[in-house]
């Protein structure tokens, strides 16, 4: 049910892209009516301000946010990635918002947000923290990506008792190497935004959604360009500097960590290390998406981040505070249309089946869901007059029908395959195999107890070969870039 009307301060009008027939996106909700917004070029304040406005040579402890969804729910914090805005989440709203009170925060010098550096991570989860506390915000779910996800494994170090549950989007212990991003700021410093932002789609999407979605491209550059440059450097030095490799194994809420496939920035290995470092994680690929899967494949992420709130909330209180009778912050006048303008949220991810894909068409997409692109081209290139045939045999049944079904998913189908393959010693299938577990979400422990379990009833010789073969491509795929 919506929540009751509140005022709400009219925003500065902002320039929209051409796709100005869609609804836009929902303006924040605020307690108290608002005074008119200041025009773009007036200062802007991060937060509500009821005292002296700060010393400039003084930098603010808070954040420019804003709130959707009903008053009296439990609160969802999202945060964004490096060079985007709070718009990047734009398409999860409307459903996020049908069970949670959603609060979005601009990362600083990003989307009109005042430019007051943080020089590292801890700083900017220090300052979320100084922000959720002026609302009277005591525990929260968490979801962040790349850098905003960084800020959530922050907090879930140091404020365990406020973080109730976390995804990690497209996030990593440690962001590459130290010298890569100080790198990227000395390109900064020397040339301005204009080389990230151009460079912005091929990090952030698959070249097939690139081509088909110009718009939404034009809207990711404006978002880079439009950046505070000190802000931009010092968010790399941030990610310079963050490394919690060696305390994984502190983070105690339930933690989703979700990674586009096709991610070429914090790809699926870094995820694995996240997922084998975390008590209580579980991995979730997202198929035909790259880093900024939230924009890329927005229905497939909101249907995740919805069950894996809804379902491990840790110890959660039955509603969030109520924020204190103080004015909400300005909605700050954006350089580009909210991604909600020009892409609308989808109501629910495209039907696969037998009524849209023919057997063969569902066999090759889910074989490459399960064992990656990689290794279905090396197949296809391996394939000759004589092997075809059976290839097309594979393709149909093992893929298009036996995998393809709804019966089981798709993390016991790999338990299932690796029995079998171990049971019936036909262990050179094996190494895809456990790179498909790995793919399907099981963590290495459970691909250790499948294996122990085997030893049992397929005997002791079969399972340690199988340990070899296993331990082997556990370690190239969960090991980082050097």
């Amino acid at each position: 049910m919506a929540p009751p009307a509140t005022p709400v301060q009219q925003p500065v009008p902002v320039p929209h892209a051409p796709a100005a027939d869609h609804p836009a996106a929902p303006q924040p909700q605020h307690l108290t009516p608002q005074p008119p917004a200041p025009q773009p070029s007036t200062p802007r304040t991060p937060t509500p301000q009821t005292a002296a406005p700060q010393p400039a040579t003084e930098a603010p402890r808070t954040l420019q946010y804003r709130f959707d969804g009903p008053e009296g729910a439990p609160v969802l914090v999202i945060g964004p990635s490096l060079g985007t805005t709070w718009h990047m989440w734009d398409r999860q709203i409307p459903e996020l918002t049908q069970h949670w009170r959603v609060f979005r925060y601009d990362l600083p010098g990003h989307g009109g947000a005042p430019a007051h550096a943080a020089p590292s991570v801890a700083e900017l989860a220090d300052r979320l923290i100084a922000t959720l506390d002026g609302l009277g915000v005591q525990r929260f779910g968490y979801a962040g990506c790349s850098i905003g996800g960084a800020v959530g494994a922050d907090l879930a170090l140091r404020h365990p008792h406020r973080v109730a549950s976390l995804a990690l989007v497209a996030s990593s212990p440690r962001f590459g190497t130290a010298d890569e991003f100080r790198q990227r700021g000395v390109i900064v410093r020397t040339n301005g935004l204009e080389p990230m932002a151009r460079t912005a789609p091929e990090r952030w999407f698959t070249p097939g959604f690139a081509a088909a979605q110009p718009a939404i491209v034009e809207w990711a550059v404006q978002m880079v360009r439009t950046t505070d440059p000190g802000c931009y450097i010092a968010a790399c030095e941030a990610l310079a500097a963050f490394d919690i490799r060696d305390h994984l194994g502190r983070i105690g809420v339930p933690t989703l960590v979700l990674v586009g496939a096709e991610d070429q920035v914090t790809g699926p290995a870094e995820a694995r290390t996240l997922v084998a470092g975390i008590p209580d994680a579980r991995l979730a690929l997202v198929p035909g998406a790259s880093h900024l899967a939230p924009v890329e494949q927005p229905a497939a992420v909101c249907d995740l981040l919805l069950t894996h709130f809804s379902t491990a909330w840790q110890d959660a209180p039955t509603a969030a505070p109520a924020a204190p009778l103080v004015p909400g912050p300005a909605t700050p006048a954006a350089p580009f249309a909210p991604l909600a303008e020009i892409a609308p949220a989808p109501d629910a991810p495209e039907a696969v089946g037998p009524q849209r894909e023919s057997r063969h068409q569902r066999g090759v997409k889910v074989r490459r869901e399960v064992l990656g692109d990689a290794h279905v081209d090396a197949v296809n290139a391996s394939a000759d007059p004589f092997t075809e045939d059976f290839q097309e045999l594979v393709t149909r049944y093992e893929w298009g029908e036996a995998w393809s079904r709804d019966g089981l998913d798709r993390r016991t189908r790999s338990c299932v395959t690796l029995t079998a393959l171990v049971a019936s010693g036909h262990l050179e299938g094996l190494a895809a195999h456990t790179r498909a577990a790995l793919r399907n979400g099981l963590t290495p422990a459970e691909i250790k107890e499948v294996l122990l379990q085997t030893a049992v009833y397929c005997g002791i010789p079969a399972a340690g070969a199988a340990f070899t073969i296993a331990q082997s491509v556990i370690q190239e795929e969960t090991t980082p870039p050097a």
